[in-house]
Order: structure tokens, then sequence, then C-alpha cells
């Protein structure tokens, strides 16, 4: 499998003219120096440099392919540079294109090679007029700044491809958490939706089915359940207005209950016909003791939703509302409701779907508390709910 790690996002236009720049310059760079050093430094007979020039001419023009071929073309070039001086210029520019687009070890490996070639080309026929040492100490320092020049570039090209990597990975990090946001803020919707819009229409629920199956009421009887049904008929579109407005600006949030509001949804209970016995711990119901929102939230939806089922399943029978606990150790509510007092061929009609209970499990885990539910030994049924409460 080829190295490109080091290679960056190809740009086909851009790349063919530094491709073509970089033959003009072997070929500038590289036969024109020849030619005075052959002059000057080396002994060649004439036949071998105009031998070597057009050898170095074509050995030029294959640079066109160095990014195909970085490495097959790196080597042809220095084996060429045995016999052939004049594409030394393009051996060392194939040199910086594997360092570029490969590893550093097979960069190493070819400017090693590079080097033994330039000491070959002196040993098979170059007639040196300088010292040996020298040369080679040069061609050294040549090749060895055209690969890190190369591992430099490379290591530029892995920075920004990393960092593209990374700038890639927070977009989609910053999706997936502006949609998990998204979906969390709906659930959250969905459950006070269904705690609000839930209580108000189980009083209706129940008070028109009890004007229903009771057609003997009497009139104070038939009044009094009329003006429940108005009267929460009349919150629950208000409930729904608000629920309305919340998903029209979704950055602000519905009205939320708090724990000092659990009073009144018991009176409000009791007028619909509920009897209700809350036992709270004093202080807490009426704000004096330290309750967080969330807790004090999650306690007024515990109750109304025991409230809410106890007036469907068991209409009629007294509730039993009881806050135990202490700072520093656990918050425990219990709603508690006798079996239903109404024979089942009046119980007005049920609606529900458990929902209701799913989300207090939700609820309960938010706060790190423990939901608990079921049948009583009496009959009835029973609601609990257990939270810690830090001091």
């Amino acid at each position: 499998m080829k190295d490109t790690a080091g290679t960056s996002p190809p740009s086909t236009i851009r790349n063919r003219f530094v491709d073509g720049g970089l033959v003009l310059l072997a070929v500038v760079a590289g036969l024109y120096p020849m030619a005075m050093l052959w002059d000057t430094v080396l002994a060649v007979p004439l036949w071998v440099q105009q031998l070597d020039q057009t050898f170095g001419v074509f050995c030029c023009l294959a640079l066109w392919w160095r990014r195909r071929f970085p490495v097959a073309l790196a080597v042809f070039l220095l084996v060429s540079t045995v016999l052939f001086v004049s594409m030394s210029f393009a051996a060392l520019i194939a040199l910086f294109t594997v360092a570029v687009r490969r590893s550093p070890k097979v960069t190493a490996v070819i400017a090693v090679g590079n080097v033994l070639a330039f000491v070959a080309y002196l040993l098979l026929g170059a007639t040196p007029t300088s010292s040996w040492l020298a040369l080679i100490l040069l061609q050294v320092a040549i090749v060895t700044s055209a690969s890190a020049w190369g591992l430099l570039v490379r290591s530029r090209h892995q920075l920004i491809a990393s960092l593209r990597e990374r700038a890639a990975g927070a977009e989609v990090e910053a999706q997936l958490r502006a949609e998990r946001s998204q979906h969390e803020a709906r659930e959250n919707l969905a459950r006070e939706m269904h705690d609000a819009l839930g209580h108000r229409l189980s009083l209706l629920s129940v008070h028109a089915g009890a004007l229903t199956y009771h057609r003997s009421a009497s009139p104070e009887e038939v009044a009094r359940a009329a003006e429940v049904i108005r009267e929460n008929a009349h919150r629950a579109l208000q409930d729904l207005r608000e629920v309305i407005g919340v998903l029209r600006a979704p950055e602000t949030g519905p009205p939320l209950p708090d724990v000092v509001d659990i009073v009144d949804l018991v009176d409000e209970t009791e007028r619909s016909g509920t009897p209700v016995d809350l036992q709270d711990l004093p202080g807490v119901t009426t704000g004096d003791r330290a309750v967080s929102a969330t807790v004090g939230r999650t306690l007024y939806r515990l109750i109304q939703e025991g409230l809410t089922n106890a007036r469907k399943h068991a209409p009629g029978a007294p509730v039993l509302v009881r806050i135990t606990g202490e700072p520093g150790d656990h918050l425990t509510v219990e709603i508690l409701n006798d079996r239903p007092s109404t024979s089942p061929s009046v119980v007005a009609p049920q609606i529900g779907s458990g929902e209701g209970l799913r989300g207090l499990v939700e609820r309960a885990a938010l706060v790190g508390g423990e939901l608990e539910h079921g049948p009583s030994a009496d009959g009835g049924w029973r609601l609990s709910m257990r939270i810690s409460w830090p001091a």
C-alpha cells in the first residue's frame, strides 16, 4: 500500500504548472552548471559531455511523472547519475518528491543511493581536479538539504491534513451535540405537555363522565362539575398556548412549576371532588427548606401524576400525599389512594397510555432518585419516589 500521508489535496492545474516549472528548472540548473563543471573541475571527453547532456534532457522531462511514480523515478535517476551527471539536479528534485510523498525510511534509502551514485560516477571515469572528499561532502550536504526540505513539507502537509480532519470531526461532533440537545429539548417539552395537559384533561374526562352517568345529580352538583370543566378547559387552553409559544420561540421555555405550587395543586384537586390529605414535611412546600428547582419540579410532577391517576382509576377515593425525609439524607414522597368507592358501572371512561409513569421514571433518573409504584395492601395504589436531598 502506498504511503500518501504527506500529500495534500490535489489541484490538477496547479500541479501541472509546478511540474512544468520543475522540468524547466532541472534543464537550466542541471545542464548549464554541469558544462561549467566539466571545464573547471572534471576532466571529461567532449563526446561523453554531449551524450550526458542529451540523456539529461530526457531525464529532466521524466520529472513530469514524478507524482505518479516518485520512488521508481528517483531510483532511475540516481542509477543514471552513475554514468551521466547532468541529471543530478533532476535526481535531487525526485529525492525531494520522495521525501514529500513517502516515508522517511524510503527517503533515507534514496538519499544514500544518491551519494553512492555520485561516488560511483567519480570512480568510473571522472578525473576531478579538486579533492574527492570535498566533492563528496558537498554532495552529502546537497542531498541532506533536499531530503530535509522534503520532509519538512511532508510534515506541513500532514499537519494541514490533521487540522482539516479535526475540523471536520469537530463539525460533525457539534452537529451531533446540536441534534442531541434538540432531542432532549423535545423530550422535556413532551414530558411537560403530558404532565400539564394530561392533568387538565383528566379532570375534564372525570367530570364529563360523571355528568353522563349521574343524570339524577342535583343542580348544585351539575353546576359544580360544570364549573370545574369550564375552569380546567380554560387552563388547558392556556397551557396549550404556552406550549405553542415555546415551539414558535424555542429559545424560551414554558413556565415550570415549583415545590411551592404543590399546595395549589392539592387545593384544586379537592375542589374537583377528590379528598386529599397532604402530610407535608414542615417547610418543604412553603419554600422554607432548601430544595433545588429540579427536585421541586420533580415532586410537583410526581404528585400531579399521582392525583391524576387516582381520579382516573379510583374516582372519589381519598388520597394521601406524604412527604418525609431529612436534609443530608433523602426526601421521600408517597401518594396512596384507597380502592375505588364507585362501582365499575358508573366509573367515568378511562384514557391512558402509561406515558406518565415512564416520564416519572425518567425524571427520577435525572435527579438520582428511585420510583416505585404498585397496588397497596388494602387494594388501593401506591406511588413513591425517593430522592437524594443534599444538606
